[in-house]
């Protein structure tokens, strides 16, 4: 992994590089979490809508859901 070294402002602004905000989509106005965690600063990026961000992740075309289905289907006869 390559590392980047930035450096804050006056106002303790820093850059994020390029090829880390496209990677975890961060655009103008992405509200970011902050909180530092034993001798770190963790930037991490808000989920918007959680349901939506996690869409696709799993790739079953569907399988999944008819399986879910089915089950619910054998359920209703008992």
């Amino acid at each position: 992994m390559a590392m980047n070294v930035v450096k804050a402002t006056v106002k303790g602004q820093i850059l994020i590089p390029a090829s880390l905000r496209r990677k975890y989509k961060i655009e103008r106005g992405t509200p970011l979490r902050v909180y530092g965690r034993k001798n770190h600063i963790v930037l991490e990026p808000v989920v918007r809508d959680p349901v939506e961000e996690g869409r696709g992740m799993l790739k079953t075309k569907g399988r999944i859901l008819k399986s879910l289905i089915e089950d619910r289907k054998r359920e209703a006869k008992q």
